[in-house]
This record gives C-alpha cells, structure tokens and sequence, in this order.
C-alpha cells in the first residue's frame, strides 16, 4: 500500500483535550511493499505514528493518503472496508486471558469474515492450518490449544505477530513487538515478520526502541523527535552521529537496553481497546 502523509499534525490516543500535539507538521511517503523502522527517544510521537496510518485517530491538520485516497472522506462503509486491509499491533496484545490461542491468532481474520462466521469461529475455530502456520514462524506451534492467561510475556506478544501475519494486511503497523523478549527470540521474530511482510507485499511500518535491531533488519529508518522527523534515510546512513543528535537528553535510551514492559498478571491487566481490530 501507499501512503503519504502532508504536514500531519496530531494528538497521541490517550491525550486530554487540549494537550499539545504528539506529531508536528509530519511528512513522509512509504511505498507498496516498503520496510521502514521507526526509532527515536520516548515520546516522540512513534506511536501517534501508528495510530494516524491506522486510521485510529483523525489528524487535526494536513493529510493522510493511502493509495492515493483520503480515508477521512470517504463514506462509513468506504473506511470501514479500508480499515480492513490495515492493520494496527500496539505494543501491549489485547488477548482475553481465557481465550485460547488458535481463537486469538484466527482473530486477526474478523474483518474479511461474515459475523455469523466469526460467531461459529468462537467454538469452532476454521482456518486451524492458517493459524498453526503462522505461530510456527514463531516458534509457538504447540501453544495452538493453550489458553492465553498461562503464556509468558514473551509468548504473547509472539502470538499477537502471528495473529498480524493470519490478517494479511496491506499495510502492517507494528508497535515496539520485542519488549518482552530476550535477544534470541527478538531477532527471530523481527525476521519472521519482515520476511513474511516481503512474502505477502505488505507495507511494514514498525517502532522499535532496539536501534541496533532497526538497522540490522529494515532498509530504511526514520528518525523521529518531539513529534517530528528528523531524518529520513538509508540504514547505512545512520551514522552514530546522527543517533547521538537524535537521542540528546535520552543516551541512557540509546545505549541501554530496550524498556521491558511489566508484565502483570494476565487477570488483572486492564482491557485495551484497539481501533483497527
């Protein structure tokens, strides 16, 4: 998919009415099938990024065009049908803790079903092949059956990129996927979901806080800062020196690890609306 954003300024999802924009006067074009990482300190603005391609949250100023069309003129209907070739992974999956894992991963389908498929799909899950193909890119084959609440953190965010994979998207948004995983597994999983975006020819838009992982695995970066881009190049580019002027005041961010989220127990964890699924 195409997309091209002119002079987008935006507030992130969560902010109270009247906060200051998350993305400032925003440019940039992604063409069919490109692979972009996007990185930069926290509170960037990387995902109101995700949330505007998303068609989640309207943008306050200036454009969004997606294969040439603006979304927000089109009909209900219209953007609900393009939303359904769109799809938006936050950083924390949104799995109903006593779901069980094909169900989860089939989910991604519900946008391109019928409701009274999606309905028999709850106590008869079609598309079991689709869905073990998918977690096997992730090393998860024999959590098919399991039950989502006895997963690690790891193995549920390994689930919601299989889940990405069974929705087929045209253009796949991918919010900060390796917080919960070791180095072995990160790197597994970024491989599997780049190859797979390439396999498909889907348009791959991912945030990462792993600026080593970003330019080992995507061709193009994006550097981002206080809602706005600051750079826009080849990985080979990125130079340490463009890294240090983007991360000032946040080196701690550049050269640590990437931030792990907490993981709670899966019962206690807040309900997580997302906008695209």
């Amino acid at each position: 998919m195409k997309v091209r954003l002119e002079k987008v300024s935006a507030r992130h999802p969560a902010a109270r009415a009247g906060a200051p924009a998350a993305l400032l006067g925003l440019e940039m074009e992604l063409g069919a099938g490109d692979q972009v990482a996007v990185i930069g300190p926290s509170g960037a603005g990387k995902t109101t990024l995700l949330h505007v391609l998303a068609c989640a949250i309207r943008p306050d100023a200036g454009r969004l065009d997606l294969d040439g069309r603006d979304p927000w003129q089109l009909t209900r209907r219209e953007l609900r049908r393009l939303r359904g070739t769109l799809f938006l992974a936050p950083q924390l999956p949104p799995l109903p803790p006593r779901q069980r894992v094909v169900t989860a991963v089939l989910a991604g389908r519900l946008p391109r079903i019928s409701l009274a498929h999606s309905l028999r799909s709850l106590f008869y899950p079609t598309g079991i092949a689709m869905a073990d193909a998918a977690l096997a890119r992730f090393d998860l084959s024999d959590k098919l059956f399991a039950r989502v609440d006895r997963l690690s953190g790891g193995e549920r965010q390994r689930v919601a990129l299989a889940r990405a994979l069974v929705a087929q998207p045209r253009l796949l948004l991918v919010d900060e996927p390796l917080a919960a995983l070791d180095p072995t597994r990160a790197a597994q999983a970024m491989a599997s979901l780049t190859q797979a975006a390439r396999e498909s020819g889907a348009s791959l838009v991912t945030t990462l806080h792993d600026v080593a992982m970003a330019l080992a695995n995507f061709p193009r970066i994006l550097g981002m800062r206080e809602g706005q881009l600051m750079f826009d190049l080849p990985s080979a580019q990125v130079t340490p020196e463009r890294l240090q002027a983007l991360y000032a005041q946040h080196l701690d961010e550049l050269e640590g690890p990437a931030p792990v989220l907490e993981q709670r127990p899966v019962a206690a964890q807040v309900a997580i609306a997302v906008n695209c699924r």
